[in-house]
């Protein structure tokens, strides 16, 4: 089957402050993307890919993004392309009308850009989530294209990457973490609404609904450095650390064994988060914090 595939990165405008947490911030994030993220993806065995990565509107015109639209271009053999009309999936940090609203605006100015790199033989687009800071394993493009049916495929855990000492821990997850492929026809992907509506809209990774069961192997790795808006690397679903030999074949299946230590000072929300974290009946605190308004969130 003729296949498209989008490895999407939501650079800016997800979440809180706009989805724009300042020059300084957006400069240590392509740093994380350029050590981590970006070996990851040119590690895939298969590389019959386009990483797609968004930003807001007020990026177009932003010196820091300019210069790193310039260079993907330089990557030898891997494909970019950059759209600036905001996040193409629902961002739960607004309430319904607005979350929605955001969305059908980002699709409906996104997808006619994206059109031209799907030929009209197409079959089959791949939409594959790609956090700006995390990884997936070398092998995963491959696995994920050798689905050839409709629907929604993803894995169920992975590995957490604390970036600062290149330590790595089993992530066992709870929830259905944010690694999703939504596999459309062109048709439904190009379209706003029946784009929209395939996806649910999904209102968390945690409530996509999966048309196959998860992967039980690890195929994703979570990057922690001190800049992340929720995750750290004391998570309650951090399982056992793993040994020299077993985090150096992670590093190599996502090409980062020499890639240079990272750790940025703690936000105040993170170090809330650490202490949450270490307290009995932690679970019950996270919720309780998740349900405070978004104003009290946003440190």
């Amino acid at each position: 089957m003729n296949k498209i595939h989008f490895m999407y990165v939501p650079f800016t405008g997800l979440g809180l402050f706009g989805g724009y947490r300042g020059d300084k911030w957006l400069k240590r994030r392509i740093k994380v993307f350029n050590e981590y993220t970006l070996k990851s993806l040119t590690a895939q065995k298969k590389k019959e890919f386009i990483i797609w990565v968004s930003w807001r509107l007020e990026e177009r015109n932003n010196p820091i993004v300019q210069e790193f639209v310039g260079n993907c271009e330089k990557i030898r053999g891997m494909r970019f392309v950059h759209t600036f009309h905001g996040l193409c999936f629902w961002d739960d940090k607004y309430n319904d009308d607005i979350a929605l609203q955001r969305l059908t605006d980002a699709l409906t100015e996104t997808l006619p850009e994206l059109k031209e790199y799907i030929p009209n033989d197409t079959d089959l687009v791949y939409m594959t989530i790609q956090p700006s800071d995390d990884m997936y394993m070398n092998y995963v493009v491959e696995k994920i294209q050798k689905y050839e049916n409709v629907g929604v495929i993803g894995w169920k855990n992975g590995y957490l990457m604390d970036y600062a000492k290149k330590e790595v821990a089993e992530y066992n997850c709870k929830t259905s973490p944010p690694f999703a492929t939504h596999i459309f026809t062109p048709s439904i992907f190009l379209d706003p609404l029946k784009h929209q509506k395939f996806t649910g809209p999904y209102k968390s990774h945690e409530y996509v609904g999966f048309t196959e069961p998860l992967f039980e192997d690890r195929g994703f790795v979570v990057g922690v450095h001190g800049e992340n808006v929720s995750t750290v690397y004391n998570h309650p679903w951090r399982g056992k650390i793993l040994d020299n030999a077993e985090a150096e074949s992670v590093m190599a299946a996502t090409d980062t064994y020499f890639s240079e230590p990272i750790l940025f000072p703690d936000s105040l929300r993170l170090k809330v988060r650490k202490w949450l974290n270490k307290m009995p009946l932690n679970d019950k605190l996270r919720e309780v914090y998740h349900k405070l308004p978004g104003g009290l969130q946003k440190f």
